[in-house]
C-alpha cells in the first residue's frame, strides 16, 4: 500500500501553485482591514498564474505519469490544453485588475480567488483519468462560475444571469451523471483508460445500444456546457449579465475546459468500439449526432447573431457558432484532430479575450452595451481599433490571422477519412461567410461613424497589455502558424499517440 508520502507529486505542482494561491488571497481577504484595495488581489492571481505555467512548463519533458491510482494523469494531452488554460487566465486576470465604474464588485476578494478556484477546477479536468475527478473538476468549475456571475448582487441583470445559468447548469450536471452512471455499469470500473479496455472488446449488441445511450446523455450534457445548439440558450443572457472580466472567462477558458473533457471523453472511451468492420471508430448513429449538431450550432449562432443588437450577446452567438467549428474535427477523428484542434483553440482564446478587453474598456468610459460601443472608435483610439479589426478579421477567419489558419486546418482535415466528408466544411464555409455581416458592422461603426463626443477613449495600461499580448500573436500566428505547430510537436511529441493507443 503506498503511503501520501511516496507519490509523485511534483506532477500537480501547477495545481498546487493555484490552490495555494486561492486560499491565501482568501485568508488575506479575511484578515486585511475593509479600508484595503482588494483589486491588488488581481496582480496576486496574476501572479499565481503566470508561476504555474512556469511550472507546468518546467513539466513538459517529463515522462508520462499518473498518482492516485490513476485519477490524475500528466500526459501529452493534459500539458498542451493546460497551457491554454493557464494562458487565458492569467490575460483574464490581467483585464479583471481593472474593474468597471457603472455597476462594480463589491466583494473584489471573492471576485479574484473564486477566479483562482475556476482555473483550478479546469485544470483538474485536463489531467482527470477517471470520471470521478473529472466530475469534481467539472463542479469545481461550475459552481466557481455561477457565484462569479451573480457576484455583482446589486445587478438585477447579474442576478437574472446567475439564475439561468444555475438553472441550466443543474440539468446539464444530472444528465451528465446519468450517462456516466450507465458508462460505469457497462464497464464496472470510473477509470478512463480500464473503460477503455472493457469497451474495446465489446461484442454484445444489446451493449452497444446501451452504450449509444450512454454516448447521448453525456454528450447533452456536456452540450449545455459548451452551449452548442439547441442547448445554448442560458449564454446570451449569462454574457450580457456577467461582468466583462468574467464573462471573458466563461467564454474561453471555461468553453475550452468543456472541449478538454468531451476530448478526453469520446478519443478515450467512444472512438474504441468496433464498429461493424472491427474497425475502432465512432459508430455511425454517434458521428450523426455530432454532426448534426455541428451542423444545427454553427447556423443558429451566425444567424441569429444577424439581429442582436448588444454586443455581448453577439459575441455569445459568435461563440455558439465557434463551437459548432470545433465539433467538426471532433467528428472527423483524422491525424489531425487534436493538433487542429489545439491551435484553433489557441486562436480563438487570443482573439475572443482581446475582444472582450476592449470591450470592457469602452465601457468604463460610457457604460454602454450597444453598437454604438464602437461608433468612432478609430477617431477616439486609433490604437484600440487598429487592434478591434485584428480579432474581427480573425473571428471572421480572414487570410493573415491566426483565425483563418485554425479554420483552414480543420476545414482540410474534414477530406482526409475515406470517404471524405463535404456537408459540414459547406455548412462551415457557408456559415464563415454569412458571419461577416455582423462582424463587419463594427468595423463600419469604428471606422464610418462619428463619435457622440470628442472625449479620447482612455484605456487602463493593463487592458492595454492584454490587447497589445493578443493582437501580437494573432496576427504571428495566422502569418507563421508553423511557430504555433512547431511548439505543439517539439512539447507534445506523443500526443498522437494519446489519439490512437490512449496512453503515450
Amino acid at each position: 500500500m503506498q503511503t501520501l508520502l511516496g507519490y509523485q507529486w511534483s506532477l500537480m505542482t501547477p495545481e498546487f501553485i493555484v490552490v495555494i494561491a486561492a486560499i491565501l488571497l482568501s485568508l488575506l481577504d479575511l484578515l486585511l482591514k475593509d479600508s484595503f484595495n482588494r483589486q491588488r488581489f488581481a496582480y496576486g492571481a496574476f501572479g499565481a498564474s503566470v508561476l504555474a505555467l512556469v511550472s507546468l512548463i518546467l513539466l513538459y519533458h517529463q515522462a508520462t505519469a499518473d498518482i492516485l491510482e490513476g485519477t490524475f494523469v500528466l500526459d501529452g494531452f493534459a500539458k498542451a490544453f493546460k497551457t491554454l488554460l493557464l494562458v487565458g487566465a492569467a490575460l483574464v486576470f490581467l483585464l479583471a485588475a481593472s474593474g468597471e465604474k457603472k455597476t462594480p464588485i463589491e466583494d473584489k476578494g471573492e471576485y479574484y480567488y473564486l477566479l483562482l478556484t475556476a482555473l483550478l477546477g479546469a485544470m483538474f479536468m485536463a489531467s482527470s483519468a477517471d470520471l470521478i475527478t473529472l466530475f469534481v473538476g467539472l463542479e469545481l468549475l461550475s459552481l466557481s462560475s455561477f457565484i462569479l456571475v451573480g457576484i455583482r448582487k446589486r445587478s438585477q441583470a447579474s442576478n437574472e444571469a446567475a439564475m439561468k445559468y444555475v438553472i441550466n447548469g443543474g440539468i446539464s450536471t444530472a444528465i451528465t451523471l446519468f450517462g456516466f452512471s450507465y458508462l460505469y455499469g457497462l464497464t464496472g470500473s470510473t477509470n478512463i483508460i480500464a473503460m477503455r479496455e472493457a469497451l474495446a472488446n465489446l461484442s454484445d449488441g444489446s451493449m452497444h445500444l446501451l452504450l449509444a445511450f450512454a454516448f447521448l446523455l453525456t454528450f447533452v450534457g456536456l452540450s449545455f456546457k459548451l452551449a452548442t445548439a439547441p442547448f445554448h440558450m442560458w449564454a446570451p443572457d449569462v454574457y450580457q449579465g456577467a461582468a466583462t472580466p468574467v464573462t471573458a472567462f466563461l467564454g474561453t477558458v471555461s468553453k475550452l475546459a468543456g472541449f478538454v473533457i468531451m476530448m478526453r471523453l469520446f478519443i478515450m472511451i467512444f472512438a474504441v468500439v468496433p464498429d461493424v468492420t472491427g474497425k475502432q471508430s465512432l459508430s455511425a448513429s454517434m458521428q450523426m449526432y455530432i454532426a448534426v449538431l455541428a451542423a444545427i450550432t454553427m447556423i443558429v449562432g451566425n444567424t441569429i447573431a444577424l439581429k442582436q443588437q448588444n454586443v455581448k450577446r453577439l459575441f455569445a452567438y459568435s461563440g455558439i457558432a465557434h463551437a459548432g467549428y470545433l465539433l467538426v474535427p471532433l467528428l472527423m477523428l483524422s491525424p489531425f484532430t487534436l493538433d487542429s484542434m489545439w491551435f484553433y483553440m489557441l486562436a480563438y482564446l487570443l482573439m475572443n479575450i482581446g475582444v472582450f478587453a476592449i470591450i470592457h474598456g469602452l465601457q468604463r468610459q460610457n457604460g454602454s452595451e450597444g453598437f454604438d460601443l464602437f461608433a468612432g472608435l478609430f477617431q477616439r483610439s486609433p490604437f484600440a481599433a487598429v487592434a478591434m479589426t485584428i480579432f474581427i478579421l480573425s473571428l471572421a477567419g480572414i487570410p493573415g490571422t491566426a483565425g483563418f489558419i485554425g479554420k483552414i486546418n480543420i476545414f482540410i482535415g474534414a477530406f482526409v477519412i475515406e470517404p471524405g466528408h463535404y456537408v459540414l466544411p459547406s455548412i462551415m464555409m457557408a456559415t464563415t461567410v454569412v458571419s461577416f455581416v455582423y462582424y463587419f458592422r463594427i468595423l463600419q461603426q469604428m471606422f464610418f461613424r462619428k463619435p457622440e463626443g470628442d472625449q479620447k477613449l482612455k484605456i487602463p495600461f493593463n487592458v492595454n497589455v492584454v490587447i497589445t499580448l493578443c493582437a501580437v500573436l494573432t496576427l504571428l500566428f495566422g502569418i507563421l502558424p508553423a511557430i504555433g505547430y512547431q511548439f505543439f510537436y517539439e512539447n507534445f511529441p506523443l500526443l498522437k499517440d494519446f489519439f490512437f493507443t490512449g496512453a503515450e
